[in-house]
């Protein structure tokens, strides 16, 4: 997390690295796992999320980074609102060597105060922990500098090895105009499958 001098928060993917060790959850009883959000599907072409962006006009950002020729990362968002059908701002989908093997929901609101985040992480939470079983903690931490303070909390399920979800959250209050910015992201990954895809990619 980043804070830039006007007081703003900066939402960064190495918040959520901190936490990651983790993702898609299942329930117990079933023991099956449950595919990723949006009608996508692990092993997934980017293809498919492009289409889906194209098909209801949002924002699409793509990253190749250049030390990992092999990994495209998608980012969609909504230019004003939230994604359709869903209370989340934006999504973001990890494709190794052609395939779907991680998937990130982003949840903020410019028009909501960190109170009413707070409501919403909470009843995400709750309804995780109904449907998939209890959540374990990961790491929590409290940072402060140059009069910010930055809260970051997450919580996990793994019911089955290599197969995860996570839910982080992230809180930045300004204490010198005493205000307080907040959001959340539920994390999807499967780590048997990238290790797939990974071995797909060496034996080309």
């Amino acid at each position: 997390m980043k804070v830039s001098s006007s007081g703003k928060a900066t939402w960064t993917t190495s918040v959520l690295l901190a936490f990651l060790h983790v993702f898609i959850a299942v329930p117990a009883r079933a023991q099956a796992i449950i595919e990723p959000p949006f009608g996508l599907r692990w092993g997934d072409t980017p293809e498919k999320l492009i289409a889906w962006s194209e098909k209801h006009s949002l924002d699409l950002n793509v990253f190749i980074p250049g030390d990992q020729p092999g990994l495209r990362v998608l980012k969609i968002n909504a230019r004003k609102g939230f994604l359709p059908d869903s209370p989340a701002s934006a999504v973001e989908g990890k494709f190794l060597n052609g395939g779907l093997y991680e998937m990130t929901v982003d949840y903020a609101d410019p028009a909501a105060n960190a109170e009413m985040m707070e409501e919403r992480y909470a009843k995400l939470k709750k309804q995780i922990t109904l449907e998939q079983g209890a959540l374990l903690p990961n790491q929590q931490r409290r940072v402060v500098e140059d009069q910010f303070v930055t809260r970051t909390e997450s919580f996990h399920r793994e019911p089955i090895r290599g197969v995860f979800l996570l839910i982080a959250w992230t809180e930045v209050e300004d204490l010198l105009r005493k205000s307080r910015e907040a959001r959340f992201s539920l994390i999807y990954r499967n780590d048997n499958f990238r290790e797939e895809l990974e071995k797909k990619g060496e034996g080309k």
